[in-house]
């Protein structure tokens, strides 16, 4: 009970928004959106990193439909990263802790981009996380990485992206792979970072990627390849293979 005059202790709201729920679930895809370095106010409800996702949402939701996957998203609290404080991170492994209250463990893709891909990276320290596609993902140098020993890492940029560096992908990737994990980077041709240019590629091969992740279908040859030994992939090089 709060003391008579005390102020009211509001609980934060929830992290985990749930778009799809499945019973029993299999597993389950969470897409985290892009942001800001330094931002303290919420995201608006009109917020476009948010609004560029859905698409991705849909064709994930179209691919998974017959296969018990409860798909759902991050709620931020705040727009930025702010710096050591990495509130998108801390989000992300809220809603997952809210995920693992609802449902019990289950295996988790995190769908990534920009921001939301540092933030899913990050939180792929968590139990429920098996593996992370990053979209044009924000990848600083000195990015951590030992705890994604055992994950699988897809990293996805595209070649003409001005706002994150594509070098800062390859270079995780190669530094997850040294730290245990099985990580990919594939360079999308033309691609820009708000993954307009080309965005049904770009649908597509995210889609396709996750259904390989979550063991629904296989992965593309050139990615279980390059979980092995291979530095970034032109996805040109996919056809056919």
């Amino acid at each position: 009970m709060t003391p008579i005059g005390a102020p009211e202790q509001r609980q934060p709201e929830p992290a985990l928004r749930l778009d799809r729920a499945a019973e029993p679930p299999r597993a389950a895809v969470l897409l985290l959106h892009g942001g800001r370095a330094d931002a303290l106010e919420p995201p608006t409800p009109l917020n476009l990193p948010g609004i560029r996702m859905r698409p991705f949402g849909r064709a994930i939701a179209r691919a998974t439909a017959d296969h018990d996957v409860v798909l759902g998203g991050v709620n931020y609290r705040h727009r930025g990263w702010n710096g050591t404080r990495a509130d998108a991170a801390r989000d992300a492994l809220r809603a997952l802790d809210e995920l693992a209250f609802l449902t019990g463990p289950l295996p988790v893709v995190l769908v990534g981009h920009s921001m939301g891909g540092r933030a899913a990276l990050r939180a792929a320290s968590h139990p429920l996380v098996e593996a992370v596609v990053g979209l044009a993902p924000w990848c600083p140098e000195g990015e951590p990485v030992d705890h994604l020993a055992g994950r699988r890492i897809v990293l996805v940029h595209g070649d003409r992206d001005r706002v994150t560096d594509p070098r800062g992908s390859w270079d995780l990737a190669d530094r997850a792979r040294v730290a245990g994990a099985e990580s990919c980077a594939l360079r999308m041709p033309g691609g820009d970072h708000a993954m307009l240019r080309g965005a049904r590629s770009w649908h597509a091969l995210t889609t396709r990627l996750v259904a390989g992740l979550l063991r629904l279908g296989p992965l593309p040859p050139v990615v279980a390849d390059s979980f092995d030994d291979l530095g970034p992939v032109d996805i040109r090089t996919m056809d056919g293979r």
